[in-house]
């Protein structure tokens, strides 16, 4: 089987993960799988923060309606989408190409922690105004997802997906 189709098969979604740092080699990979994503016109209009600082994570937990599980991770990633794309795409540029970036990248940093032992999960359930503030961030940037990143505890069986019929058509 493919490498790449091996790894979205076995990426999880996991929100109980192992009391264990991610060693900086591996970071390094995260963050080299985000830059390396497509981004519209190239103008990589997106920025990423790797928070591990367990009070940041407590604030950014209950941010996120109070998930609990999110200051228990080693790390967690928050992606930003940069408003200032609008400047060559106009407002399809800040409220579709921006976060496109940003789903982008994050799918391949998913891909590439799974390939290296880790798992993620996605969450897009938070007040956006609170994380603004939590990470002082620009006016241009605004918040889009978090994702906790850490070793599980245990690795769920995969859900059941849809039939191609029911996803996909051809013309």
């Amino acid at each position: 089987m493919d490498e790449v189709l091996k790894q979205i098969m076995a990426r999880r979604s996991v929100r109980d993960f192992q009391k264990r740092s991610i060693p900086d080699v591996v970071i390094q990979k995260l963050v080299d799988a985000i830059i390396w994503a497509p981004s519209a016109g190239n103008l990589r209009s997106r920025k990423f923060y790797f928070i591990s600082d367990l009070r940041a994570k407590r604030r950014l937990a209950g941010a996120a309606l109070n998930q609990d599980f999110i200051e228990r991770e080693p790390t967690v990633v928050v992606g930003c989408a940069d408003n200032r794309i609008k400047c060559r795409y106009g407002e399809r540029g800040t409220a579709l190409y921006a976060l496109q970036d940003v789903a982008c990248s994050i799918m391949n940093m998913m891909l590439v922690a799974s390939e290296n032992g880790l798992r993620s999960v996605w969450v897009g359930a938070f007040r956006e105004g609170d994380v603004f503030e939590i990470l002082g961030l620009p006016e241009h940037l605004r918040p889009v997802v978090l994702v906790p990143v850490g070793y599980p505890s245990r690795i769920p069986s995969p859900p059941p997906r849809a039939l191609t019929k029911e996803v996909v058509e051809s013309r």
